[in-house]
């Protein structure tokens, strides 16, 4: 067997190692467009089956029309500190070819995931913050941005400047406990290295 070499030290890049999901954003912090262009940039590039790229955003600045709409459908818990955020971006994808009841793709809800993960990654890397969340009501955001049956709204991310540190920060979703790596990995084989 060939083994790979790696040119630089196999190490978890710093950006992943200092992402958290904030309960607490800096209610002055602003993004600006270029930024905010890089995120769903991101987002827009991520991979997808079958290059299907099932995936829309509504976005939301704070102290605009549609980060208004967004904030009312919030749940009780999220609405504590999710309007803070700069922007608030919906995430929908697609879960039915149009006109009928058949499956778009069996990989939309994943290769959204992909895309939102590009998304936090690249504002990660620019220094702004992401907490990922599911705590809003989806029918009523469906029908306050005229969502059609194909689509599904599947998640919510706020994107700002954490005013809490990525360590110490308690509450429920917002741990950095995390399984080790040997309770993540359901069967390997070691070869070396």
């Amino acid at each position: 067997m060939n083994v790979c070499s790696v040119p630089i030290d196999p190490v978890v890049h710093p950006a992943i190692l200092r992402r958290h999901s904030p309960r607490d954003f800096d209610p002055k912090a602003v993004i600006g467009d270029a930024a905010l262009d890089t995120i769903v940039e991101a987002g827009r590039l991520a991979p997808s089956a079958g290059n299907s790229q099932p995936w829309a955003f509504v976005i939301g600045r704070r102290g605009d029309r549609v980060h208004a709409r967004i904030v009312r459908h919030l749940a009780p818990s999220s609405s504590l500190w999710a309007p803070d955020a700069s922007v608030i971006v919906v995430n929908m994808t697609r879960v039915l070819l149009e006109e009928t009841d058949w499956e778009y793709s069996e990989f939309s809800r994943y290769d959204l995931g992909q895309a939102v993960a590009h998304m936090t990654l690249q504002a990660m890397a620019i220094g702004i913050d992401a907490h990922q969340f599911r705590a809003f009501d989806r029918d009523g955001v469906a029908a306050e941005f005229h969502v059609p049956r194909e689509w599904e709204v599947t998640s919510m991310t706020a994107f700002g400047v954490s005013a809490d540190a990525a360590v110490g920060v308690e509450g429920a979703g917002v741990s950095r406990q995390r399984r080790s790596v040997d309770e993540v990995i359901w069967v390997r084989d070691r070869f070396c290295c």
